[in-house]
């Protein structure tokens, strides 16, 4: 430990614990007790333990309620570096629901006096943290759920160790069933919780920008809020997924004479894309003035987008709404501005354009399915016939660089290939895959084979190719167009699980990244609790069900903490042809607390926006 640290012991029986860890010079330790002064010193060793304590200058503290803390400690001093909670229990045989009861209380209590990056230090016995940790592990009913109890005070499960009692210098454990005996600690784990950055509580925010000569505003929607301005691709940016970027630029100016045009895209499309699905796009309903329920505008350089339903929200922004000649969307792609730069007939040939940014898309929840990522696209004009060999020495570099990337960062293999759109059935597309299907034809899918999909026999689509035969205004040349999702290539090649890591404000995410290097990433959240809810409800009728816009609503209320959607039952009335589906939504946060009574609360929120929204009846 370092020097200065100060330590607070909770429920020590005989001191010994204590005395081993006031043995690291510069640590200063307040070690307490639940019983009285009497009845600890009358155990045995204790009484030595206490008066070397007091030697070196430790704080031995008698008849604590471990619930209750603040009562014992003032506020002015009462912050400490760890504290630690070795083998709680409530006494005698207590079952595990008043034990758990008992660590809610101990986490709450400690929240108040803990340090902003302190840790919370909780030994139990093998089996009762209901945790993968434990083994062999109990079911969970019969645990401690020792981390979602922990979530209920906003921490997260950190790390866990083994308890090794054979390696603290003089310590014996007691307290078996509240007497002066030993208990079982073979397989014992230490459970080190830290603070849980909190769940977001958005605000509204308003985007400003010129559109046909006059000033209009446009709300974020709530599912992209904490989203905006994050600068992933900026110069100064440590973030994974801008190393990816240049570390490919990098190589394929190599080969290729590059330009770059980012900061020439605007961030609105105008019109319908041909082939798109309405439901995947987010519609911007334009407003002539700010609204006054919105808390923030921002600068012209952020994201704008509305929230995902066409109809007002509860601001009103409907009652201004701009009605300009066309109907404007967030852009979902970056293929027609390179399709805009091919036809202005600015397209050199030979030079290999460079087009990135993030793109919008309202999808289905999957831990690879994201309604923001940022794409990369490359297009170059190239001799008619000589397209194959184009898009191979295309490959080919970026094969070379996500190999060097992933080298880097793990053992494990990693490869790219080039598959025939042709081969694919729809079936067998990803999320990223299918939406790039319904933009324009398909030549190929670039591919990712990982040791780690192993369910994905055909690979893992991170980008398409696309050729453009006839949009140049010479008949000799054709354009290759090869686009990328960067985000899923920084997880894949860092083995990040969930795509919403990769949007923690949580600072220890990039701090696994200094100065941009790839790293293999390391959970600093494991084993986070899961709670489902089943919904049933009655369908409109004679109405399509969009299951976008249902799962976008659950993003929205959940603050991206549902994790699955599944449909498990559905019928048909026969006398009245009403349909019931029922599904069931899976809660899980990556990287915050999530507390059993967050997600009823979301829950309750999410059933009464389907109502509202959807027009469907609850059952």
């Amino acid at each position: 430990m370092g020097l200065g640290r100060r330590v607070l012991l909770l429920g020590e029986g005989n001191c010994s614990f204590a005395a081993s860890l006031c043995r690291d010079r510069g640590t200063r330790v307040v070690a307490t007790c639940y019983e009285s002064e009497e009845e600890v010193t009358g155990r045995r060793g204790a009484a030595e333990n206490i008066r070397r304590l007091r030697e070196r200058g430790a704080e031995v503290l008698f008849s604590v309620d471990c619930t209750n803390l603040k009562d014992y400690f003032l506020a002015e001093k009462g912050e400490f570096d760890s504290i630690y909670f070795n083998f709680p229990h409530c006494g005698r045989k207590a079952g595990v629901v008043k034990n758990r009861e008992l660590l809610a209380r101990f986490f709450h209590s400690s929240a108040e006096l803990l340090a902003e990056e302190g840790e919370v230090h909780v030994a139990l016995c093998n089996g009762q943290g209901g945790t993968p940790a434990d083994q062999p592990r109990r079911e969970w009913h019969n645990s401690w759920q020792i981390v979602a109890v922990a979530a209920g005070a906003g921490f997260i499960l950190s790390e866990v160790h083994p308890f090794k009692a054979e390696t603290i210098h003089g310590y014996k454990c007691t307290g078996y069933r509240s007497q002066d005996k030993s208990f079982c600690v073979e397989g014992a784990l230490n459970h080190i919780f830290t603070r849980s950055t909190p769940l977001p509580c958005f605000k509204p925010v308003a985007y400003r920008t010129e559109l046909e000569n006059q000033t209009v505003y446009f709300q974020v929607p709530q599912v992209l809020v904490d989203k905006i301005d994050r600068g992933f691709l900026e110069l100064n940016s440590n973030h994974p997924v801008r190393t990816v970027k240049e570390k490919l630029t990098a190589e394929l100016d190599q080969a290729f004479q590059l330009q770059n045009t980012d900061c020439c895209l605007p961030l609105l499309h105008r019109g319908h894309l041909s082939g798109v699905c309405h439901s995947n796009l987010f519609v911007i309903i334009l407003s002539p003035e700010e609204t006054p329920s919105t808390e923030e505008v921002a600068n012209e350089a952020l994201f704008p987008q509305v929230d995902f339903c066409r109809d007002t929200d509860k601001s009103g922004w409907a009652q201004g709404e701009c009605h300009l000649s066309e109907e404007y969307y967030l852009r979902p792609s970056l293929l027609p501005y390179a399709q805009a730069i091919i036809q202005r007939g600015t397209f050199v040939p030979g030079i290999l354009t460079v087009l990135s940014g993030p793109v919008f898309r309202k999808c289905l929840i999957t831990p690879y399915s994201m309604p923001v990522f940022h794409e990369i696209l490359f297009a170059c004009a190239v001799n008619r016939g000589t397209e194959s060999s184009c898009i191979q020495m295309l490959v080919n570099n970026m094969k070379t660089s996500i190999h060097s990337l992933h080298q880097t960062v793990s053992s494990s293999k990693l490869s790219l290939s080039l598959q025939e759109a042709t081969s694919f059935e729809t079936t067998e597309l990803n999320d990223f895959a299918a939406f790039e299907s319904q933009l324009s034809q398909v030549q190929y899918f670039i591919c990712v084979d990982t040791d780690t999909l192993g369910s994905c026999e055909r690979g893992f689509c991170v980008g398409v190719v696309r050729i453009a035969r006839d949009e140049l205004t010479s008949s000799d040349l054709v354009v290759v167009l090869a686009s990328l999702n960067l985000d899923l290539l920084a997880m894949l090649i860092c083995g990040i699980p969930d795509w919403r890591m990769l949007w923690t404000p949580d600072t220890r995410f990039l701090q696994q990244f200094p100065r941009g290097e790839l790293r293999l990433f390391k959970s600093f959240s494991l084993y986070p609790p899961s709670y489902v809810h089943d919904v049933s409800f009655w369908l409109p009728d004679g109405e399509r069900f969009d299951e976008v816009a249902f799962h976008t609503i659950a993003r929205q209320v959940s603050g991206e903490t549902v994790v699955s959607i599944q449909l498990i039952d559905s019928f048909q009335r026969a006398e009245t042809g009403l349909k019931s589906l029922c599904y069931r939504l899976t809660f899980q946060s990556c990287d915050r607390a999530l507390s059993r009574q967050e997600v009823a609360q979301m829950e309750q929120r999410f059933r009464k926006e389907i109502a509202q929204r959807l027009g469907v009846t609850l059952r």
